[in-house]
């Protein structure tokens, strides 16, 4: 059964590899990417944002996070999935997790950056309203 949890610094070995999987599958990877991967406490929790987990058992399968951009704006950030477990509605799952925190913040606007070649990402994204 998957759990969706609140990151914990003893999971960055695996937040920083799933995200890495598929930003080096695309070419995607950035200087700013690393920045969030290689200190996720720092750069994302300390600054009043949120990262979930996704897991089976002790595996850690999935992440998404909210960047805080202003005190009611923010991000959707480092949303993946591992391959093995994609198409089993986990990416919803923590979807629902980020906009449920958005909402508890009183968060007035959520915006992400995706890239076109993420066609299954968009299709979810348009599906939850973004554009």
């Amino acid at each position: 059964m998957i759990q969706i949890v609140n990151y914990q610094s003893q999971y960055q070995a695996d937040f920083k590899r799933l995200n890495l999987e598929w930003l080096d599958k695309y070419n995607l990877t950035e200087s700013h990417d690393l920045e969030i991967l290689d200190d996720p406490d720092g750069t994302v929790i300390s600054r009043g944002g949120q990262i979930f987990l996704a897991k089976e058992g002790d595996t850690v399968v999935g992440t998404a996070g909210l960047w805080k951009e202003t005190e009611s704006e923010y991000e959707l950030v480092k949303m993946t999935v591992d391959p093995a477990y994609r198409g089993k509605g986990i990416s919803k799952l923590l979807l629902d997790r980020c906009l449920a925190e958005a909402q508890q913040l009183k968060a007035h606007k959520i915006f992400l950056f995706s890239n076109s070649q993420l066609k299954t990402a968009l299709k979810l994204y348009e599906q939850y309203g973004f554009h």
